[in-house]
């Protein structure tokens, strides 16, 4: 995922003297890369999930919906309840839980046993991803922290690309509940891998959640995070729903992979180029091309869907276009939150990055109401959720 974790209470002033290199973050760029798998694979295989548990594919896209509301409320609750904990037996606790939550996914009798399992799994993924950012930045020297972070996040980024088309290709090898499986024996990996290569770190002081949440308050901050939420319902609203809306424009078994793989193509460039663009050019430019082309693209997607245009070559550029049009938000909406609230950084990208989740539960909720009564219908009121965006923008474009 794109979400950049963030240091939340950890002091990172000094690196432990006998961990200076990057080398010890690769392991933790795989843990967050088995984290980012967990949140997207589902998608990749939704409606062979949805036969085998015997509900729509509109509810089963709701076990999506669940995670993010999870992860969304917990995040900065674990950050405050776990802040004593030491680093190393918090993260590897974090990936055995996701481990656990997979298998029990994979090995779910009916749907209420799969939604209880993905809510289990959220826990996991909110204890681990913000701290691995943290510990990574502590393992390092201060010259290398941004690399580091960048390598952490680097997992995520994968995971975007790959998580989905990857589930889809081993539902199509295996099964769905084999591709969970997988899922919960790289977390376990994961976890050997963090128990043998990281030194153990203290806790952190506990900061009052009143006390993270006090940038609220603050006008800039409460201007612009609305926007992640808006922002990322309007494009990430039917992305667990991808299958079903490829089948739309005619993708059958046989292309809907490299379908997925183009999107993950196109939301690892959307976020790498909207980093460079935000810096020279500002955020709130950026965003407004980010919005227009996701509008677009979305429209776009709603005629060909509603007319039967079933042009593969279409297809593969429109899900380019919705793979960058949806993650080039967070670059830009992270450096406009820095700015208002300049000495909070790291809390502001947190509740950034639990605005994201609110935005995907909401998109998600709103995608698996609006998929039963058609592909085009919901893909045409994502894109005009995106030209709200554009307005929200103009009206908070002074706040950055």
């Amino acid at each position: 995922m794109s979400n950049i974790p963030f240091t939340d209470g950890l002091d990172t002033g000094a690196a432990p003297p006998a961990q200076r290199g990057l080398g010890g973050t690769l392991v933790l760029a795989v843990g967050t890369f088995a984290v980012g798998t967990d949140a997207y694979v589902v998608a990749g295989f939704l409606p062979a999930m949805a036969h085998s548990l015997e509900v729509t594919e509109a509810v089963a896209g709701q076990s999506a919906t669940l995670f993010a509301v999870v992860y969304a409320v917990l995040a900065p609750v674990l950050a405050t309840v776990t802040a004593r904990v030491p680093r190393r037996a918090l993260l590897v606790t974090a990936l055995l839980v996701l481990a656990l939550a997979n298998l029990g996914a994979a090995l779910a009798p009916n749907y209420p046993a799969l939604m209880v399992a993905r809510a289990v799994a959220a826990v996991g993924a909110a204890a681990f991803t913000p701290n691995a950012g943290a510990v990574a930045s502590s393992l390092v020297a201060p010259a290398q922290r941004a690399r580091a972070l960048a390598v952490v996040v680097g997992g995520l980024t994968v995971a975007t690309a790959l998580g989905v088309p990857l589930g889809n290709l081993t539902e199509k090898v295996l099964t769905w509940r084999a591709a969970l499986g997988l899922v919960a024996a790289l977390c376990v990996l994961c976890a050997a891998g963090v128990t043998a290569v990281m030194p153990a770190l203290p806790g952190n002081p506990r900061v009052p959640l009143r006390d993270r949440l006090a940038a609220l308050r603050r006008p800039g901050v409460v201007a612009v995070l609305p926007l992640t939420v808006i922002g990322l319902a309007a494009s990430y609203g039917l992305y667990a729903y991808a299958v079903p809306v490829l089948h739309a424009v005619g993708a059958g078994p046989a292309t809907e992979t490299w379908l997925l793989f183009l999107y993950g193509v196109g939301a690892v460039t959307g976020n790498l180029a909207a980093g460079s663009a935000a810096d020279r050019r500002g955020p709130v430019r950026v965003l407004a091309i980010g919005y227009v082309a996701l509008a677009v693209t979305l429209a776009l997607f709603a005629w060909a869907a509603g007319a039967g245009v079933h042009w593969l070559p279409l297809a593969g550029l429109l899900m380019v276009a919705w793979g960058a049009s949806t993650w080039f938000q967070t670059p830009a909406q992270q450096l406009r939150l820095i700015s208002a609230a300049p000495d909070e950084t790291a809390v502001v990208v947190g509740l950034n990055a639990s605005a994201l989740y609110i935005g995907i539960a909401l998109g998600t909720a709103l995608g698996g109401l609006l998929l039963p009564i058609g592909p085009p219908v919901a893909l045409a009121a994502c894109a005009a959720l995106a030209l709200v965006c554009l307005l929200y923008l103009a009206a908070t474009r002074h706040h950055h």
